[in-house]
């Protein structure tokens, strides 16, 4: 009995905090999704029943948001899980400036995602690096690329930033899978004649399972929950291309003051997030969580 008060002791700031911070907010949000309210706090909460989920289900733009953040996870998410697995087995090898490549990989992601927002629209600037390269290759007859005011275009860029940003941080997860692989199993398959990339298809990718699996799901609740590429390189254009779920409640609640609707959206977002993590909970089966 004694041990346990001691333990909630201990846990009780942190329930308190992630109450006050987490809890209380979403419950907060949850009931502001059946009401109509704006900023004014002084102004009572109107309770509209289910108006908001029949606006949200009848919303052109929430359509077009939910299918770019689709876009967004398809285009991320595989280049993340295959990427950051094959730099995983590169600098699991034996090569030299081994530290120096694995240091190399890792370093975006300690660069703020602000910083590497801002660098990648100067480059991506009409004025910028890459088409100043483009014209010293090309010449005069090259006609600067749009990447983020043509709208077929400018999902791709930011998406780019997020597969540089978060490259390096699942590489590490995936090498910590890779040095718990007994080398034996790798000597045991070149004795069968599995040499080269043949003796990661039959030694490494089953076993990485586990691995793959967390990263897939993670990397796409991530993709999901994508704002700040957004906000600070597109403002969600041109023409709405980047506009992704999340962009469009910050739309919602802070530009246009429609607080109980970015609720809604909100709520909408969550059970996106959930599904993705009962996804993978089901892929997991009997494992324990990695």
């Amino acid at each position: 009995m004694r041990n346990s008060l001691t333990a909630w002791a201990f846990l009780l700031p942190a329930l308190v905090l992630i109450s006050l911070s987490v809890l209380i907010p979403a419950l907060m949000a949850l009931v502001m999704s059946f009401t109509a309210t704006g900023l004014d706090v002084s102004e009572p909460l109107r309770f509209i029943g289910f108006a908001n989920f029949q606006r949200l289900l009848a919303d052109p733009m929430a359509r077009q948001v939910m299918l770019t953040t689709f876009l967004y996870l398809v285009g991320v998410v595989p280049p993340i899980v295959l990427g950051a697995l094959a730099l995983a087995v590169l600098v699991n090898q034996k090569l030299p400036g081994q530290t120096f490549l694995r240091g190399a990989f890792y370093t975006p992601v300690l660069v703020s995602i602000v910083v590497a927002a801002i660098a990648f629209r100067w480059l991506y600037a009409e004025n910028g690096l890459i088409n100043g390269w483009f014209a010293a290759v090309f010449g005069d007859t090259f006609s600067p690329i749009g990447f983020l005011t043509v709208p077929h275009l400018a999902l791709p860029a930011v998406m780019l930033v997020t597969l540089w940003k978060g490259l390096g941080y699942y590489m590490v997860i995936f090498l910590a899978g890779l040095q718990g692989i007994p080398k034996e199993l790798y000597e045991a398959a070149e004795l069968d004649g599995s040499e080269g990339w043949r003796k990661h298809l039959d030694i490494t990718l089953p076993l990485m399972r586990p691995y793959v699996t967390l990263v897939a799901v993670v990397s796409s609740i991530a993709a999901t929950k994508v704002f700040e590429e957004v906000f600070l390189m597109t403002q969600g254009g041109p023409a709405d291309a980047t506009r992704t779920i999340v962009y469009y409640v910050y739309d919602q609640a802070f530009s246009e003051l429609e607080i109980s609707y970015a609720c809604t959206l909100g709520l909408a977002l969550f059970f996106m997030v959930m599904l993705l993590t009962l996804v993978r909970l089901v892929l997991a089966g009997d494992r324990s969580l990695i």
